[in-house]
């Protein structure tokens, strides 16, 4: 009975395409307005948080002030507490949020919308306000999506319309958290949606756009990393993007063993239960706070002083070092927080040592240092996540520079070979496997009910194939398909072709994978 309720509502909404599309972009107008409202809220609290640690200890801690600095770690080791206990009430609030995110419009994980924002807001202000080496975008991205889905609950809307608005929801997470709406729309289709269909693009981009807007209107118009006027690259230098992307493309595989791997440390007799864990990386954070403060933070400032320290060896290895363990130590203790902006530090921090380099060995000049700086984050986005385009875009917008399209394009392609060449897996895809083993809530029977949107792709098992001679996966129902004809009502006598668009109703994750496998992959 569920079930046909379930596609009769499907074929409903199927049946007043026009209208559907049209209701989607004014939603995701809406998701756009509340989303970028309440990132514009988390940014700013973060920034006022990391300006108020920053002076906190230039003029409080100091090494004589005894009682100060007593004072100090104790509040850490209280925020220890709470961020514990925030976890233990939500765990789907902890770490980035992203793999929670594609769980969901998967239909395999549960979020609980309400309960997961505050949470969300609260932990990553605290955590990432007292230095954790984390970022703010993650949890944007989580924000967002939570957003668009209490709007789509409050509105009473189906299944299949809630994930298209929670995809639309992450598109303005990223976008109000970086002011780049492209690169949200291009990461919601690239990387979550992995369709890039018009019926996804249409609310996606219009989220973006409305929580960039508002964004800018609280930050103004001026880009993340700020490197001045960015020189052109030479084009007699495109091997040297090539090195980048071999170099930073196994770098990025080092990074995701790396946080796949700190379970293992969090895992040893010392940690007996999270609160340990969370108060151990607080009091590094502490510990660094006066001893190598330039690792705190998401990072950003880090990234934008780049230029202006000294060309030293030592110094830029010692960061590359230090950012990277920190960056384990924080996000493995599982409090909400991204690892997206710590990930292109580590990118840039990586350029900068073959920059120099290669400047060392007299083969580029120290002018052109800054284009590898911007090259290297690409790359190592492309690498770590595996979804290049989106790279590319987003450290276009966030750099404010667009001559450098190319040059992005081939390290970004170059780390991604090497990076599927080493048998690196996509981060967000890992963490989201560790998140369906760990089932730490359960996902009702309705809600694990999902329409896929898949496009047919040419040399596919059902390209040319009549439906009736398929053989489709177990717990799968061919509820419509539309192509530029028109809407086909399916029968066996049905003939698909590539670039159709058909739209299937499934009601387990495997199933899921298993067509959008059959439809979507060549045959061997």
């Amino acid at each position: 009975m569920q079930i046909n309720k379930q596609l009769f509502s499907a074929i409903e909404t199927l049946s007043h395409w026009p209208r559907f599309r049209l209701r989607l972009f004014i939603e995701g107008a809406f998701v756009g307005v509340l989303s970028g409202s309440i990132i514009s809220f988390f940014r700013w609290t973060l920034d006022a948080g990391t300006a108020y640690r920053e002076k906190l200890y230039e003029t409080i801690l100091m090494p004589g002030n005894i009682l100060a600095n007593v004072l100090w770690f104790a509040l850490l080791l209280a925020a220890a507490w709470l961020l514990w206990r925030l976890s233990e009430h939500e765990p789907n609030a902890g770490g980035s949020g992203i793999p929670q995110v594609k769980g969901v419009i998967l239909g395999a994980v549960r979020m609980r919308w309400l309960r997961i924002l505050w949470v969300k807001l609260i932990g990553g202000i605290v955590g990432i306000g007292l230095g954790l080496s984390l970022g703010r975008e993650g949890p944007s991205i989580q924000i967002g999506a939570v957003t668009a889905q209490g709007l789509s609950r409050g509105l009473g809307r189906t299944r299949m319309e809630e994930r298209y608005l929670i995809t639309a929801g992450a598109s303005a997470g990223l976008a109000a958290a970086f002011n780049a709406p492209l690169a949200g729309v291009i990461f919601a289709l690239e990387e979550l949606h992995r369709n890039f269909s018009g019926v996804v693009l249409a609310p996606a981009m219009a989220a973006a756009l409305m929580a960039t807007m508002v964004s800018r209107i609280v930050f103004g118009r001026e880009p993340i990393f700020h490197f001045g006027m960015l020189p052109p690259f030479p084009l007699h230098y495109m091997w040297i993007a090539v090195l980048l992307g071999i170099v930073i493309g196994m770098a990025g595989v080092i990074f995701n063993k790396g946080l796949l791997g700190v379970r293992s440390f969090y895992n040893l007799p010392v940690f007996r239960n999270g609160y340990m864990r969370i108060a151990f990386a607080l009091v590094v954070a502490g510990v660094l706070g006066y001893t190598f403060p330039q690792v705190l933070g998401g990072g950003n400032e880090l990234i934008n002083s780049l230029y202006t320290l000294p060309l030293s060896m030592k110094l830029f290895l010692a960061l590359l070092i230090g950012k990277f363990l920190f960056t384990l130590i924080s996000y493995g203790c599982g409090v909400p927080g991204g690892f997206f902006l710590p990930m292109l530090v580590l990118g840039a921090l990586t350029g900068s040592v073959v920059g120099m380099v290669l400047i060392q060995l007299g083969i580029i000049s120290a002018y052109y240092l800054s284009n590898i700086v911007v090259i290297s984050m690409a790359a190592f986005f492309a690498a770590s996540v595996q979804s290049p385009v989106t790279g590319t875009i987003l450290i276009m917008e966030m750099t404010g520079s667009y001559e450098h399209l190319l040059v992005l394009c081939t390290a970004s392609m170059i780390a991604l070979v090497v990076a599927q060449g080493c048998k690196g897996q996509p981060i967000y895809d890992a963490l989201l496997e560790r998140t369906l083993a760990k089932k730490q809530t359960p996902v009702s029977a309705e809600e694990r009910r999902n329409v896929l949107e898949l496009i047919v792709s040419s040399g596919s098992a059902v390209d040319g194939k009549y439906v009736g001679r398929i053989s489709w996966p177990g717990h799968v129902a061919l509820i419509d398909i539309k192509n530029s004809t028109g809407e086909i009502i399916p029968d066996f006598d049905t003939r698909l072709h590539a670039g159709d668009y058909i739209y299937v109703l499934t009601d387990s994750v495997e199933g899921a994978e298993a067509v959008r496998n059959l439809v979507e992959q060549e045959k061997e």
